[in-house]
């Protein structure tokens, strides 16, 4: 994953919201209910994320979404590789049977 999409794109969240808690909490109104504020910029910078930020919240999830397979491929090799050559019969002893006799 590139880090600097997912750096961008939390930057840019964050603007989202706190650049309207800001001046909302220019208002003399708001400097009393705080948490009101706090709603309104959060309802507001969710608005702004869904209109303007597409392209890098797709970035960050492509990026994601690649990793992820990746993870798995290498994860699958590795089971492969773990996993026993060749199944024993029901015939042969392993050496802690052998030894019990």
């Amino acid at each position: 994953m590139k880090v600097r999409s997912a750096l961008v794109y939390s930057v840019l969240r964050l603007l989202a919201f706190l650049v309207p808690f800001g001046i909302l909490m220019l208002l003399p109104i708001f400097r009393e209910y705080y948490w009101l504020a706090a709603i309104f910029a959060a309802l507001i910078g969710l608005s702004l994320s869904m209109l303007f930020l597409r392209r890098p919240l797709d970035e960050v999830s492509t990026a994601l979404a690649q990793r992820r397979v990746a993870d798995r491929a290498a994860r699958s090799d590795e089971e492969v590789e773990d996993a026993p050559t060749a199944t024993p019969s029901a015939g042969d002893e392993g050496p802690a049977e052998a030894s019990d006799r």
